[in-house]
Parts: C-alpha cells; sequence; structure tokens
C-alpha cells in the first residue's frame, strides 16, 4: 500500500514554497510513500498582491477539503502573521468544518513548517498556536523533536526552524533558505514520511 502525504501550503513571497519543494523530496525518498504539493487559495485581491510586489503563485493546485481527506498524513506549511498563521491558511482550515464533523482526519498524522520575518518572530509560536487547529480534527502532531542531530544546534549561522518543525528567516523578503534550513526541511519530509508509511501500514 502506498502512503500518501501531503504538502499543504501558502506561500506570499515563495520562502515557505523552497521548504515545501524540499520536503517534497525528503517525503519522495522514502519507499513506499506518494507526496503532492497543494496551496491554498489566495484571499488577496491582484490589485493588493501587485502592491504588496508579490510573485506570481507556482501552478501547485488548489487543494479541497474533500482532497484533503484522501491523504494519509499532512505536512501544512505558511508563513507568520504577528506569531500565528495567515489568515489565507486559517481560510482554508475554516472551510474543513464538514471534516471535522465526521471526523475524517482523526488518527491522521500532521506536521508543520513555516517562516518569520527575524529569529524573535514566531519561529515556534506560529506552530504553537496551529496546533489547536489538527487537536480539533484529532490529527497527530508529528514534530521533528531534534531528529535533525547537529543541525539543530548550530550556534555560528542565523537559522530557522525548531522542534516543531522546519523553518525559514525571510528578513525584508531578500534572504532565501539556506542550505541548512533546507536540509533540514529534507529532513523532516523524511522522517515524516517515515511515520506516514508506518502508521498506514498498521492500520
Amino acid at each position: 500500500m502506498v502512503a500518501k502525504v501531503y504538502i499543504v501550503y501558502y506561500s506570499l513571497y515563495g520562502h515557505v514554497e523552497k521548504l515545501a519543494q524540499e520536503i517534497k523530496k525528503g517525503a519522495d525518498s522514502v519507499e513506499g510513500v506518494e507526496a503532492k504539493i497543494w496551496q491554498v487559495r489566495e484571499t488577496l485581491p491582484e490589485e493588493v498582491l501587485g502592491k504588496m510586489h508579490a510573485p506570481p503563485k507556482t501552478d501547485a493546485p488548489i487543494i479541497t477539503p474533500d482532497e484533503l481527506a484522501e491523504a494519509d498524513g499532512v505536512l501544512f506549511g505558511f508563513p507568520t502573521r504577528f506569531g500565528m498563521m495567515p489568515a489565507q491558511f486559517k481560510a482554508f482550515l475554516d472551510s474543513t468544518g464538514g471534516l471535522w464533523r465526521t471526523q475524517a482526519l482523526a488518527g491522521k498524522p500532521a506536521g508543520l513548517f513555516y517562516s518569520t520575518s527575524a529569529q524573535g518572530s514566531g519561529q515556534e509560536t506560529t506552530a504553537l498556536t496551529a496546533i489547536t487547529q489538527l487537536v480539533h480534527h484529532g490529527m497527530v502532531f508529528v514534530p521533528i523533536g531534534y531528529t535533525f542531530g547537529a543541525g539543530m544546534f548550530e550556534m555560528e549561522q542565523v537559522k530557522g526552524g525548531s522542534p516543531y518543525g522546519a523553518g525559514t528567516l525571510a528578513g525584508d523578503g531578500s534572504r532565501q533558505p539556506t542550505e541548512l534550513e533546507l536540509a533540514q526541511a529534507f529532513h523532516q519530509g523524511k522522517y515524516f514520511a517515515g511515520f506516514a508509511k508506518k502508521l498506514k501500514g498498521s492500520a
């Protein structure tokens, strides 16, 4: 049996998208796992996005609640807004009431990854405040803990990420995910996919 891992993200300037792509590579490295990237619908009008100098969206498909229920495990990714997920992602989760009523996601593993502007801008609170969404759906939160090894203790360079999940720092928008941050994202994808595969195999 193939375990389906969905990587669902929202990205305004591309930082979270790059983490998502690396997470997919990690998940794809696990035999018996099929990973797919999705994005949530943008809620800002094109006029506003233009004034914000946001780049065009990728061709990743827009996910619906029904499609979310098809996954055996889901990794959710988003940038922070004052230490929490942005309105675009919250709007999508608010649309999953039907799944909540039937508990269609209950027992499925879920992970989180994120982007913030600086080190003190929500690298942990963005994930921590998102866990409430998983809890109400009965999902099993799968953090990476310290399984990334020495990379978790790196002190010589500025880096994102935490035991909650992979992360990056966007700064003023010009900073891109570093090799270390991308390596952590790859690790999260691989680690999570292995967990999802084991859980599906034991069902």
